[in-house]
């Protein structure tokens, strides 16, 4: 899953940052609201971790800002701030969860997954398309029941495109599925991640390759 964490405290968004990719989440960690404005512009994210007290612009400015522009990412809000009256406006600005600090970074990860399987309409940890399921939080992946063991590209591969089924997905949004934040990605290593993808789930036609624009999954 890739996080971009909006917080302006050096020692927390370093603790945040490695705590979250010791459990498999990619952060992209910004110190102001108008970075993460602009991130929000260019990159595609799976949910923002969002601090109200930043240097620039609010976190509430920027929530707004988010939402008025029609953007969807779940955004959980992480603040010192306590007060109920503080929650209820957050959430009606827009915000999808609310975590006050201190927090244990265990919960802080469940509720980011739980936020990620809302988006994509699921009440549980599994992903099932036909005869493929996928489980989030164990990275398990069975074929009509028998396991197959994929590399951690392959499951990122196959986990965004069994969130959007019979969907044609670009090439830019599963290369930052597959490869988040890495830099100097040889031109063809997602097609080689494709290859490899379709001879572990030993059905070669199940992805199928849209000539110009990208990939679907139709294995139903």
């Amino acid at each position: 899953m890739r996080v971009l964490l909006v917080e302006d405290d050096a020692l927390l968004g370093q603790a945040v940052q490695l705590g979250l990719s010791d459990r498999d989440f990619s952060v992209h960690w910004v110190r102001t609201g108008g970075a993460a404005i602009s991130e929000l512009n260019h990159n595609e994210y799976d949910a923002m971790i969002l601090d109200l007290g930043l240097p620039d612009l609010d976190g509430t400015r920027v929530l707004s800002s988010t939402r008025k522009r029609g953007g969807t990412i779940p955004i959980l809000v992480l603040t010192a701030r306590e007060h109920v009256h503080d929650k209820i406006a957050h959430l009606d600005a827009g915000a999808d969860d609310y975590l006050t600090k201190p927090f244990d970074m265990n919960e802080l990860a469940a509720r980011l997954r739980a936020l990620c399987r809302r988006r994509i309409g699921q009440a549980s940890s599994d992903m099932q398309v036909g005869p493929l399921q996928l489980n989030i939080n164990t990275r398990e992946v069975t074929v009509s029941g028998a396991p197959i063991s994929l590399s951690r590209r392959e499951f990122e591969l196959l986990k965004a495109m069994m969130s959007a089924p019979e969907r044609v997905l670009s090439r830019d949004r599963l290369e930052q599925a597959v490869f988040q934040s890495e830099s100097d990605i040889e031109s063809n290593a997602l097609e080689v991640h494709v290859s490899n993808l379709r001879r572990k789930l030993g059905h070669k036609e199940w992805i199928e390759t849209i000539r110009g624009i990208g990939y679907r999954l139709k294995c139903n």
